[in-house]
């Protein structure tokens, strides 16, 4: 039970109708830059030479605590 051509033609025109027809080329327009630069980071992303990691070590960040039993719980 899928959607027929009828039925999507409808709905654009009541979209039409709702917000204009200059309002949803703006929201094209928009969307369509949106996703333009959005792919142009995920290239540069792709491009871009991986940085060695550094971690440092403080010997005075030390986390003291207790472990004691985990008990699953019953069901």
């Amino acid at each position: 039970m899928g959607i027929s051509i009828w039925q999507l033609l409808i709905i654009l025109v009541i979209v039409l109708l709702l917000f204009g027809a200059k309002r949803l080329r703006n929201v094209g327009g928009d969307l369509g830059s949106a996703i333009k630069g959005f792919k142009s980071a995920m290239k540069e992303e792709e491009n871009k030479p991986e940085e060695p990691v550094q971690i440092k070590q403080d010997a005075g960040d030390v986390i003291e605590g207790e472990v004691t039993s985990k008990e699953k719980d019953k069901a």
